[in-house]
């Protein structure tokens, strides 16, 4: 079972995809996030969401700014004011 994520930026969605796990710098500590999770929202603060594509691969970093996490029976989204480049 995999889990939907996705990334979204005020001005695009920077990704949607089906993955394992992602771990997300809660304003209050990191999270992770499984299929399955239970819904909840969260601030994030700026750092690193990491990406697990699947249960043994190494984690893709995606540098953020601020914004929101959302966990619904759908997915994770994550709503960052915006992305490193």
């Amino acid at each position: 079972m995999a889990l939907h994520f996705e990334l979204v930026t005020p001005a695009r969605l920077v990704r949607s995809e089906d993955v394992y796990q992602v771990v997300v710098p809660g304003s209050e500590g990191e999270f992770g996030v499984l299929a399955g999770h239970a819904p909840f929202m969260s601030t994030i603060k700026d750092g690193v969401v990491k990406v697990f594509k699947t249960e043994n691969s190494p984690a893709e970093e995606i540098a953020i700014v601020g914004g929101f996490a959302e966990v619904t029976p759908e997915g994770l989204t994550v709503l960052a004011e915006s992305v490193a480049a």
